[in-house]
């Protein structure tokens, strides 16, 4: 990440993972209970920040499939620019987009993440870690975590946040070349939505084949490219599906193995490895 003259470049938004996601409950609202574990890792989104003559948000790169009017860091822009009231500069904003769409690693809520971050600071806004948080909750439920700037257990619809210490680990993460759309998954009759409550200490025992992701058996059964790559990677050790799905994923200790097991992956699908991080990239922010 540089800082220019007159904006920022190359602000990373990291990906997450589900180490496993737990549906709990349903509140009356509709919204479900969850309980999970999120680990951040090195694979990124990349946003560029430059600042406007007038006070206006545009995003400058195109995304197939998503207006300007719904893009997360556009509602973000904006959402920051209302709430601080306070005249600001407008903004463009450009996206190096890695990370699959509907593939359950939280890419649109890590750019809005990252968006308030890099805005925040140049912007001068001055809002806490705290008062970010609870502004990226109007977003969605996973923006806080990435905001958190830690690894975290997490509970509610996501938004209630304890940070936790993982070990260093390497994951193999498939694209199954399908997206999932989340609604689909969490409105589906058969999801399982009464799994036991577990706590910290339960998960801390063994963190990277804990539990399990309630959301996996509907995705695998209505997305048959999820069933296949879980089951592929399942050879190598505890595989699973991350968030919603699309992406499926296993950890490894040595960053041998993942190369290997990436290397033997189908050529229709994307194989990838990524480490571990143990805080977001912008945490200092």
């Amino acid at each position: 990440m540089q800082q220019t003259e007159h904006g920022l470049t190359g602000c990373p938004a990291p990906a997450k993972l589900n180490l496993f996601l737990h549906v709990i409950g349903r509140r009356p609202d509709g919204y479900h209970l969850l309980q999970t574990g999120f680990q951040l890792i090195d694979r990124s989104d990349l946003l560029h920040f430059s600042l406007r003559d007038d006070d206006a948000i545009r995003r400058t790169s195109l995304l197939p499939g998503v207006t300007e009017d719904n893009d997360l860091t556009v509602r973000a822009a904006l959402l920051l620019q209302e709430t601080c009231g306070i005249a600001t500069p407008g903004v463009d904003i450009a996206i190096d987009k890695r990370l699959p769409m509907g593939g359950g690693l939280g890419g649109g809520s890590s750019d809005a993440a990252t968006t308030l971050l890099a805005l925040n600071h140049l912007w001068r806004t001055g809002l806490s870690r705290d008062e970010l948080m609870k502004l990226g909750l109007k977003l969605g439920a996973d923006v806080p975590f990435f905001l958190l700037g830690n690894n975290a257990f997490a509970e509610g619809v996501g938004e209630t946040l304890t940070p936790i210490n993982l070990p260093p680990r390497w994951f193999v993460v498939i694209e199954p070349g399908v997206a999932v759309p989340t609604a689909t998954i969490f409105g589906a009759p058969e999801l399982t939505r009464n799994t036991e409550a577990v706590t910290i200490a339960d998960f801390s025992k063994r963190p990277f084949s804990f539990g399990k992701n309630d959301l996996e058996q509907v995705a695998a059964q209505r997305f048959p490219a999820v069933a296949e790559a879980l089951k592929w990677l399942s050879k190598y050790g505890a595989a699973r599906m991350t968030g919603s799905g699309a992406c499926v994923f296993c950890a490894f200790d040595d960053e041998r193995d993942a190369d290997e097991v990436c290397g033997q992956a189908q050529e229709r699908w994307s194989a990838w490895k990524a480490a571990g991080l143990s805080q977001h990239p912008l945490a200092a922010f």
